[in-house]
């Protein structure tokens, strides 16, 4: 992928991926309650287990230049013509990569949810992970695989000082395997998995009793092994030793008035690079989260009279700078987008049209770890029309 920025021409090769995916999934857990002494407890016990297997493969030329089939093609961003430059054959086009991907993963877990005393509640559980995964490549029948475990504790407390207070703080820890698209370093090595543990203490208030309520809270989330493409191989990956973030939240949620409901939030995170052995990510913010958002989404139904069930809605949504790629080098500007909504309720079913990016804004939706992909532009103006019915 390569662009001359003064005449807009941007090389182009061609791709084919090919990816079938079978996952077997079960989700099952057991809940009861029992008392000791004066002390309530609600216990949770539960089972994941999961089975997937993917084949994937993909035709690309790295060096197209060099091959007996170039492959290239040129496009003008500003005045592109997508029938210049047909598709070739794709089987003219070796394979980059034909591999099968296993993957089995088990959960086990326990949770207890104390009543200490009528305003104080304790909530403790720990849960084990274990994972395989197998890669086989069957370009040259070569095959690497891995295996994990690890317990991950949770503990919380909520307190209620009064009925309409509640304080509350928790800490976890987290064991996940890599994502499959970003878990082989350059030599083919498998990546460790990630981990991490986070921290939240806050306050929920019930501004009007069983209707509106407001949370407040500050965390603190650290992740270890944090997976990024290689800057070096773009069909690479490596990991980022340390990833912290911390900030502050805000929800309000619930119904100001009969039939006037709101979700509004506010978010600011400090979120950056804090150990790895490459001294230029130290410091980056990680991409793609910007330090302040925020929205809001209002509606108001009409409670009775002939329009009974009719109502409509309006929503607000704010996204500040972002970094992209690591180290950070560039920055996406914020956006402000605004959405509206009308809807009819009427016994089991609902009429409902929406209308998104109401002003046609452009904006960058996302950024990545790379400066040259997995840039997307954002949907623009969009109408959508649905009809749903309550079984």
């Amino acid at each position: 992928f390569l662009i001359d920025e003064n005449t807009g021409i941007v090389t182009r090769t061609f791709v084919e991926e090919e990816r079938a995916e079978d996952s077997f999934t079960l989700y099952t857990n057991v809940e009861g309650k029992l008392a000791t002494g004066k002390i309530d407890h609600n216990l949770l016990f539960g089972v994941d287990l999961n089975h997937s297997k993917t084949d994937l493969s993909t035709r690309f030329d790295p060096f197209p230049l060099n091959s007996s089939n170039p492959n290239l093609a040129f496009i003008d961003i500003f005045d592109p013509d997508y029938d210049e430059f047909p598709s070739p054959d794709a089987d003219e086009i070796d394979f980059f990569n034909n591999d099968d991907v296993t993957n089995d993963r088990l959960g086990i877990y326990l949770q207890d949810k104390i009543d200490l005393l009528d305003n104080l509640i304790l909530l403790a559980g720990l849960r084990y992970d274990t994972f395989d995964q197998t890669t086989t490549n069957n370009l040259d029948n070569s095959e690497v695989s891995q295996d994990s475990d690890a317990f991950t504790p949770r503990v919380g407390i909520v307190y209620q000082p009064i009925e309409a207070i509640s304080l509350y703080t928790n800490y976890s820890q987290s064991f996940n395997p890599q994502p499959f698209l970003y878990n082989r370093s350059a030599d083919g090595s498998l990546l460790e998995p990630e981990s991490g543990e986070g921290f939240e203490v806050g306050v929920k208030a019930e501004i009007v009793t069983n209707r509106l309520a407001a949370t407040a809270a500050y965390f603190n989330i650290t992740k270890e092994n944090v997976a990024t493409e290689d800057r070096f191989n773009p069909f690479a990956a490596v990991v980022v030793q340390e990833q912290q973030s911390q900030g502050i939240e805000f929800d309000l949620t619930g119904e100001i008035q009969p039939g006037w409901n709101i979700i509004a939030s506010y978010a600011y995170i400090d979120s950056e690079v804090t150990e790895d052995d490459n001294a230029d990510f130290i410091g980056s913010r990680f991409p793609n989260i910007p330090e302040n958002s925020a929205s809001l989404w209002t509606t108001y139904e009409i409670q009775q009279g002939d329009f009974k069930g009719f109502g409509m809605g309006l929503g607000l949504n704010y996204v500040g700078e972002r970094q992209g790629g690591l180290p950070n080098r560039f920055e996406v500007d914020s956006y402000f987008l605004t959405n509206a909504a009308l809807f009819y309720n009427r016994q089991n079913w609902q009429l409902r049209l929406n209308a998104d990016n109401l002003f046609d804004v452009d904006f960058i939706e996302s950024a990545d770890t790379s400066s040259v992909r997995n840039i997307y532009v954002g949907r623009p103006f969009v109408v959508r029309g649905s009809i749903s019915v309550q079984l």
